[in-house]
């Protein structure tokens, strides 16, 4: 099975395959019907640097670059880097300059992929209730995991307004639930496995057992 993901606005392309065979055979049926160029093994995509390391079998994801071009454009190339994360709240000048300092000192950390064998999506689920104190819509904040290593991750705001905390945690669950089953069916595909397990947090966990017992 190969799997395309192709950027919106770009024409570059990503081709992930279990067999190098297969990645040249597609390059080859594309060529034959457009005009493209062989980059070779991906380096850079969407603003993030792709560095490997094949001898300990690791690979490495990094915005630096971006960061800096970021930092440039706001004139804040030397600006003091901060530690405290930016608050889920409406942007305004002030938060826009916080942002940036939040940038600067995360410029140097990135995520690293590989070593651990064991084939396990695990997922993390949590929400903020009336987190915007302007619209009281509450916060939507999952992380996903395989192997390990961070794959995917959302915090963002409820499309509505909850009535209470129970309401932003289902809500906030089922965004998750949503995105591990898509993982789910990633993995499958890219591991040619018939099954892939998913485990859940334990807050997930109590979660669903309080749905049980509602």
């Amino acid at each position: 099975m190969i799997v395309v993901s192709t950027t919106i606005g770009s024409n570059d392309m990503l081709i992930a395959a279990k067999k190098k065979y297969d990645i040249q055979k597609l390059k080859g049926l594309l060529s034959a019907e457009f005009e493209m160029k062989d980059l070779g093994a991906a380096r850079k995509i969407l603003g993030m640097e792709i560095i490997r390391d094949r001898e300990r079998r690791k690979l490495f994801l990094s915005q630096r670059s971006y960061i800096q071009k970021v930092l440039a454009r706001f004139g804040m190339s030397s600006s003091k880097p901060i530690d405290t994360p930016v608050l889920p709240i409406s942007i305004s000048l002030p938060c826009s300059l916080h942002s940036q300092k939040k940038r600067r000192s995360t410029s140097e950390v990135g995520l690293i992929y590989g070593g651990d064998t064991q084939r396990l999506v695990t997922g993390y689920s949590d929400s903020d209730y009336a987190g915007d104190v302007d619209t009281r819509r509450s916060m939507t904040g999952y992380v996903f995991t395989l192997g390990g290593s961070v794959v995917s991750w959302k915090a963002t705001l409820q499309p509505t307004v909850t009535l209470s905390t129970t309401e932003a945690e289902y809500m906030a669950l089922t965004e998750a639930a949503k995105e591990g089953i898509w993982l789910k069916g990633l993995v499958v595909i890219l591991q040619a496995q018939k099954e892939v397990e998913v485990v859940g947090s334990r807050p997930y966990e109590l979660k669903v057992e309080l749905g049980w017992n509602s």
